[in-house]
Formats: structure tokens, sequence, C-alpha cells
């Protein structure tokens, strides 16, 4: 596991947004970061580089996805999402997402604190 993915650190941003190509626009424009673009199963994922370096990625909000608004979404490492997925609600959290597995990538959850802040859990396949 790289630096990157120790435990309790955090490790990648998420757009999810109505408008990829907008805030494609935006973004690259304001901070010279550079895209790619990875076909998925039922969407394609925008990686957002600066420089060599993945920074972050963004997808589009689908109609499955209700009245969701664009935001963005961080990233914290864990070295096992379920065991501290588990913990969430005897915490006072609330789990939003399960433990769900990401092809190739690696195994998510998003939950809520007790105050009603978002953030996401992951457990990396690979030391990326």
């Amino acid at each position: 596991m790289s630096e990157k993915n120790t435990h309790g650190t955090f490790c990648w941003n998420e757009l999810c947004t109505n408008n990829v190509d907008e805030a494609r626009d935006f973004f690259t424009s304001l901070l010279g970061w550079t895209t790619s673009e990875m076909p998925m199963e039922n969407m394609t994922y925008t990686m957002f580089n600066a420089g060599d370096t993945a920074v972050g990625g963004m997808f589009k909000i689908t109609p499955e996805m209700g009245d969701m608004p664009p935001h963005w979404m961080a990233y914290i490492a864990v070295d096992d999402v379920d065991a501290v997925a588990a913990k969430v609600e005897g915490l006072g959290g609330k789990i939003c997402v399960p433990p769900t597995d990401i092809p190739d990538v690696g195994r998510f959850c998003v939950l809520t604190d007790p105050t009603g802040a978002a953030i996401s859990l992951i457990t990396m396949t690979s030391g990326e």
C-alpha cells in the first residue's frame, strides 16, 4: 500500500456532477489539470491529473441516483472497509452506501458522521 493509501489518510477526491463537459472544462482551465476517460460498465469515469499524478475523478449523476446535487466527495483510506463500516452506527453515524466492490479498484462505503457530514471510506485493491 502506498503512503497515499495509509489507513486514516485522505486518498481520493471525486466529483459527482450533472454536467461532465462543463465541469471538465472549468477544472482543466482553472487548475491546469488534464483528463483521461475510463469506460466502465454503466458509465464513463473521467480521471483528473495534475501533471503525472492522478488527483481525482468525475462521473455524471444518473437518474437512478435521484435528486443528488453536484458535489465533491473525499475518500479516506482504511485497511478493512467492512470492519470500519461495522463501527459507524455504534458511534452515532449512518451508512448511506454499504461496503461495495469497485472492480479493479477496491471496496468502498459512504457514511455520514453524527453531524450529517458525508465521507467515503475505501480499501484499495492494489497499492495505487
